[in-house]
Order: C-alpha cells, then sequence, then structure tokens
C-alpha cells in the first residue's frame, strides 16, 4: 500500500520515462469487459467503472502476452474509500510497478515457483475487498458513498503477443531494455518505500508465505 501523504515531497527524478515512449489506445483496441457489464460505461475510448451493493465491475485485455509494458491513466474517487480496491494489473508474470513513470515495487523473477512463464493477461476491475484490504477488515466499505468510481484512460499496451514471434522487442521500463533498473530509478524506487509505503504482504506474519515464493 502506497497512501498519499500530502506534507511529503515528490521523490527524486528517476530519470527515465517509459510511458512518454508510447502511444495511447481506446479501450476497445486493447480490452473487452469481463464482469459487471452494467457497471461499465466507454466514452470515446475513456472507461468508467463503478461499485455499488449488487456488483463491481472487470475487465480483461484482448490478448495475452509473454512480456511488455502496460499502464493506464487511473482516477480514483476521492473521500472515503476504505476496503475498496481499485486496480490496474497482470497475471502470471509482474515484475515492475511504476505510478508516474516512479518504479515503486520490483518482484525479480527468482524461479518457475515465483513467475511461471505462462502467458500473461492485463486485467483492471473496482471491487469490494472489506474482508482484508484494510487490516484485516477493521474497516468496511461504507455504501452511504456509493457508487464507488474508478475512470480510465491512456491506455498502453506494449507487449509481445504470447503467440506471436519470439523475436517481439517490447518497450522496456528501464534505459537499459532490461527487467533491472538504473541506478536512479533505484534511488526514487527507495524513497517512495521510505516515505509511503504502509504494508508489505511480504512483510505479513499472518499471511502463509509458503503460498508468496515471490517473498
Amino acid at each position: 500500500m502506497f497512501p498519499l501523504r500530502n506534507n511529503a515531497q515528490g521523490p527524486p527524478s528517476p530519470g527515465y520515462y517509459p510511458s512518454s515512449r508510447i502511444g495511447s489506445i481506446g479501450f476497445n483496441q486493447g480490452f473487452r469487459n469481463l464482469w459487471g457489464p452494467q457497471h461499465q460505461k466507454l466514452d470515446q475510448g475513456a472507461l468508467t467503472i463503478w461499485l455499488d451493493r449488487s456488483s463491481g465491475s472487470g475487465f480483461k485485455s484482448l490478448n495475452p502476452y509473454s512480456s511488455g509494458y502496460f499502464g493506464a491513466a487511473i482516477k480514483l474517487q476521492s473521500g472515503y474509500t476504505a476496503g475498496v480496491i481499485t486496480s490496474l494489473y497482470v497475471r502470471k508474470i509482474h515484475i515492475l510497478f511504476f505510478v508516474d513513470d516512479v518504479p515503486i515495487r520490483r518482484y525479480p523473477r527468482k524461479s518457475d515457483d515465483t513467475f511461471p512463464m505462462r502467458p500473461m493477461w492485463v486485467y483492471g476491475s473496482i471491487w469490494d475487498a472489506s474482508s482484508w484490504a484494510t487490516e484485516n477488515g477493521k474497516y468496511k466499505a461504507d455504501y452511504n458513498y456509493q457508487p464507488f468510481v474508478g475512470k480510465y484512460n491512456n491506455f498502453k499496451i506494449s507487449g509481445c503477443n504470447a503467440n506471436g514471434a519470439a523475436s517481439c522487442r517490447p518497450a522496456s521500463g528501464s534505459p537499459s531494455d532490461s527487467s533491472g533498473l538504473s541506478r536512479q530509478q533505484y534511488t526514487s524506487m527507495a524513497w517512495v518505500q521510505r516515505n509511503y509505503k504502509v504494508y508489505d504482504y511480504c512483510g505479513d506474519p499472518q499471511r502463509n508465505h509458503k503460498l508468496t515464493p515471490e517473498c
């Protein structure tokens, strides 16, 4: 978890901005509805999804990928949103996470037990995670504030289709075109983790870490 702290200064420059190297696409060019279609609205390539008592909503990429860079501009609802998860993520292989081009988390692939070499899909969703997301459910989603709304636009996909040519080379998150980070990127990531990180499931003693080999 990385909540915004109003009194914190910005991180040092990462020195490299991968999102600026990739053009944006509309939602329908790269994604489709996965669940909760009645809680999705599409307007000129931008997507709005929302959560209320009846349902949330989710979407999925049209294609599976073997590697790549994936992103979107996401606007979260302001005010009380405890227990509500608004996300963009990949399944099977996600290694580097960026917010505004600043790396905030890195999971190296140590073995097939951590990230098996399988095709990955890109997902987004909004849903009620009250049972675990806030100190094991201490703070519940309050539906007096419904609907909880998430807005997505400027979708970016620079990936190698899992069924495509082996010679494909997607955009990299680092200037060295590798899975690692530059020294300047590591410095900015360390700053973010010192100043913003309040929870890391790898350090949670209540979790069974046999199920999280990446830790």
